[in-house]
């Protein structure tokens, strides 16, 4: 399975969804690569759209590999099987709340934040593979008290799927293969990195 671009992707994933209160159904998507299939959903079902800032913690040695990860309004998400020193968990923390940070008020120039209690809540991003960041996500958004949370994502590999289904109340995808590839982007045709200034081009459209 591939997909052309996150536009595409994003409106694959829309045919999946079924939104029972649209009325109370708000769109959270992970930034960067979240936010065009987020879009899409949003104008699909013209539901209110957001952004919940996530990033993963990495290894000191290995800056691909995540030991964790941490969501705005939310604890850090730590992976028990990797063995790293406190000092560097507690910097990593610190740095990565940091940027959080800074995202979040580049982003709120542009679009406000919405309330999620009581609300059905859409996380969407661009695909999963080791799910650390959407782990961070689902924990920030249960501290806020939705009424139910839906995983969007075209891809996700088998295991992180039946892991994500003891968390959330449903779980919304393209394609669940049976070998993961090992990287969302090996499903996408075109899988740019996304700037934080064509995401401002983008939200300010989806606004007019």
């Amino acid at each position: 399975m591939y997909f052309k671009d996150r536009v595409d992707a994003g409106n694959q994933l829309a045919e999946k969804l079924i939104i029972e209160r649209p009325e109370n159904t708000v769109i959270l998507a992970l930034p960067r690569g979240g936010i065009p299939l987020g879009i899409e959903i949003s104008k699909k079902y013209s539901l209110p759209f957001d952004v919940i800032h996530a990033k993963k913690l990495v290894h000191p040695l290995q800056t691909e590999f995540a030991i964790g990860a941490v969501a705005e309004k939310g604890d850090p998400i730590l992976n028990n099987e990797v063995a790293v020193e406190q000092k560097w968990i507690d910097q990593e923390i610190t740095r990565v709340r940091e940027e959080i940070n800074r995202r979040r008020k580049l982003y709120d120039d542009f679009f406000n934040q919405k309330v999620l209690e009581g609300k059905d809540i859409i996380i969407v991003d661009d695909g999963i593979a080791t799910g650390m960041t959407m782990f961070a996500a689902i924990e920030a958004v249960k501290n806020q008290n939705p009424r139910k949370i839906i995983i969007a994502v075209p891809i996700i590999p088998k295991g992180t799927y039946h892991r994500l289904k003891t968390l959330v109340d449903q779980i919304a995808y393209v394609e669940i293969p049976i070998q993961f590839l090992g990287a969302v982007g090996a499903y996408y045709q075109q899988f740019p990195q996304v700037s934080d200034k064509e995401i401002q081009t983008m939200i300010k459209q989806l606004e007019n």
